[in-house]
């Protein structure tokens, strides 16, 4: 196998393998153009429809054909960009708000002497 094929594709088709490289640039450069979740969603989209494929082919023709390690490494590729995008998606939150479950409230609003002196001016401190 060359050294530019990722180990974990091993045993896979040189064709699969291939698909597999150039949907990851393709990938790529979506990205730049249209930003990361539509390039992932474009990706996860291809992969899939390859996997079909190639699960439909390995179901016609049997497991000794080798679409079984076609199968397995178009499945570990989607399983890749999925946790490409639930990393990134999961950064994009302030930790604050995801250990709430997204909420934010305005409590949480950073508070500066000077508006808790304006609240309480002319009162008594208390209600």
């Amino acid at each position: 196998m060359s050294a530019e094929h990722p180990p974990e594709a091993a045993g896979a088709a040189d064709e699969v393998i291939d698909a597999i490289a150039a949907i990851e640039m393709q990938r790529r450069e979506t990205e730049k153009e249209a930003g990361f979740a539509i390039s992932c969603s474009s990706s996860l989209h291809r992969l899939r429809e390859l996997l079909d494929h190639e699960t439909e082919a390995l179901r016609l023709r049997g497991p000794e054909t080798g679409h079984r390690e076609n199968v397995d490494a178009l499945s570990r590729e989607i399983e890749r960009v999925r946790k490409l995008t639930v990393a990134r998606s999961q950064n994009s939150f302030p930790r604050s708000a995801r250990n709430r479950g997204g909420r934010v409230s305005w409590q949480d609003a950073p508070r500066s002497p000077a508006n808790r002196w304006r609240t309480t001016r002319g009162r008594g401190g208390g209600r």
